[in-house]
């Protein structure tokens, strides 16, 4: 007998303690659709407070009894909750797995924060130096500053599939190998100061790149394996957070660090903000050894029930389920499917729009103003755009959508490259720039988010298409480099007609993707797709 053949007798046993009548049973019965177990125990839940009607009713209670009508509209909005949308996600209902999300967000994501802000505290550095007469002091002439900016994303994109095929493999601990890795772009970023020439700021920002690379994308694959589809969003938001938060206040640290330190024990200020910062960073990173999770059948700091549930709960949110068979075979089945090039395109056009972001000191310097006050006004754009990720991850993950979320986000940005290229009014152009850098970064979780919920049959192909679509992602920034020389300011006209059109096709991308994935839930609605199961695509 299949368990919804067996579900009346099931309830029945789950709740005998309960003087529960029959025909609330069966009305329990018709209402639940799924027939998952634990569909059904979170359902329940709402039968563990005993309603005083039904001591009545069975008891002996004296009077009309109309609390039938109270239990059926509470069964109704428990199961539109288990139900959950028209994808089939579902809201969670369980206190135990709210619990367990509570303590997944007080461990995970402080510490994944504070990584993440170091990591473009560290790469961006650069871009501040630079306002500190770095190319002067190295000698740096025409576009090699440029070179060393893209160079980076050489080494980034080499290390990025070959680390999140690591991360999925049961052999490594995400957690010791994140953390060594952090500690190791600390160590490559200081070394920066000990730069003389050209060549050597080149080796370093290679070296800088390849130790870096296994942070965001494994920090994605981890964020995609212990949180659901309705859930990723908004903690991809707070994660983005700490660029968009580390952006702001580098320019800050900067000036600071060189009003104070300029030409102290014989380094100049742009020495000092690299030693600095990566000391910080090299102390962070024997945190995560702790902190950090693993897997979640194998993390530390999860009881043995915890683990279950957390592998459980992704498990039941994955469209298309598959058993694991392999790093190897994770990557050749993110290859095989074609939805990961579309993703990736969409990404690249994405991150296209944002390659202001190595020369937004270098934009908003063409206002006018002195070096210091420069730095300062980088700030405030940034802090309202950390505003505006997590507003849309909310609500993206709240509602399970994303291509308005994309549409009406990266249109906003496209208005901002647009105002930037027609004027040259102060006022009208430093609005431009919060327009554009919150509707750049505010879509950037919906589209990670995107990536996890829709190529995450196994873990590993998960991994693989993480690794993959950042590495094409990731490749914008060697060309958008060189979409910002000197003698094209202050308009910068290159640049920002080149982010609208990577503004619109991010747009026109998303809707593409939107088509298909609604074409696949009808043939998943039919059930003319092999292997398919109750949960659909969101788009």
């Amino acid at each position: 007998m299949s368990f919804a053949e067996d579900s009346v007798s099931y309830i029945r046993v789950i709740v005998s303690p309960l003087p529960l009548p029959e025909s609330l049973v069966k009305i329990l019965v018709s209402q639940i659709r799924s027939t998952h177990k634990q569909a059904l125990l979170r359902t329940m839940a709402i039968f563990s407070k005993t309603p005083k009607a039904l001591e009545r009713s069975d008891l002996g209670g004296k009077g009309p009894d109309n609390s039938h009508v109270e239990d059926v509209d509470s069964i109704k909005a428990v199961d539109e909750k288990v139900q959950g949308d028209y994808s089939g996600a579902t809201a969670k209902v369980d206190p135990v797995e709210i619990k367990l999300v509570r303590k997944l967000d007080m461990r995970i994501m402080p510490i994944l924060w504070a990584m993440y802000f170091l990591n473009y505290i560290d790469r961006n550095a650069i871009a501040n130096a630079r306002l500190n007469d770095l190319e002067e002091d190295l000698g740096l002439v025409g576009t090699q500053y440029n070179t060393c900016i893209s160079i980076l994303f050489v080494g980034y994109l080499l290390m990025q599939i070959p680390s999140n095929m690591l991360m999925s493999s049961k052999k490594f601990r995400p957690s010791l190998y994140m953390s060594v890795c952090m500690g190791l772009w600390a160590i490559v970023s200081a070394c920066t100061a000990l730069t003389k020439n050209y060549i050597g700021l080149l080796m370093v920002r290679f070296f800088l790149g390849v130790t870096e690379a296994p942070f965001y994308p494994g920090a994605l694959f981890l964020l995609s394996v212990f949180y659901t589809r309705k859930e990723i969003a908004l903690r991809i938001s707070i994660l983005y957070t700490g660029n968009i938060v580390a952006t702001a206040v580098a320019g800050l640290v900067a000036a600071a660090t060189f009003a104070t330190l300029d030409h102290h024990m014989n380094l100049k200020g742009w020495q000092w903000l690299f030693i600095i910062e990566g000391a910080v960073t090299f102390g962070v990173a024997g945190l995560g050894i702790f902190m950090l999770p693993d897997h979640p059948l194998t993390t530390r700091w999860l009881t043995p029930e915890e683990r279950q549930l957390a592998h459980d709960r992704i498990q039941r949110d994955t469209v298309n389920s598959e058993e694991s068979k392999g790093a190897l075979a994770g990557l050749k089945q993110a290859m095989a499917d074609p939805r990961v090039y579309l993703l990736a395109f969409m990404q690249n056009m994405h991150l296209s729009a944002c390659g202001f972001n190595n020369f937004f000191p270098t934009v908003v310097g063409s206002l006018g103003f002195s070096s210091t006050i420069t730095l300062v006004l980088t700030c405030p754009p940034y802090v309202f755009s950390g505003i505006c990720c997590i507003v849309v991850g909310i609500t993206s993950g709240r509602y399970n959508e994303r291509t308005w979320h994309i549409t009406l986000a990266m249109g906003v940005a496209v208005i901002g490259f647009i105002i930037s290229c027609v004027t040259l009014n102060k006022g009208a152009r430093y609005v431009a720039c919060f327009m554009f850098a919150s509707g750049a970064y505010a879509v950037n979780s919906v589209i990670l988010g995107w990536v996890s919920a829709t190529l995450g049959q196994t873990p590993e192909k998960k991994a693989a298409s993480i690794g993959f679509i950042n590495v094409v992602a990731n490749a914008s920034y060697i060309y958008t480099a060189y979409l910002y020389p000197k003698n094209d300011g202050p308009r910068y006209l290159i640049g920002m007609s080149a982010n609208t059109a990577f503004g619109v096709a991010t747009i026109g991308s998303a809707w593409a993707l939107r088509w298909w994935l609604q074409s696949t839930n009808r043939k998943i609605s039919r059930g003319s797709l092999p292997g398919a199961g109750e949960v659909l695509y969101a788009y």
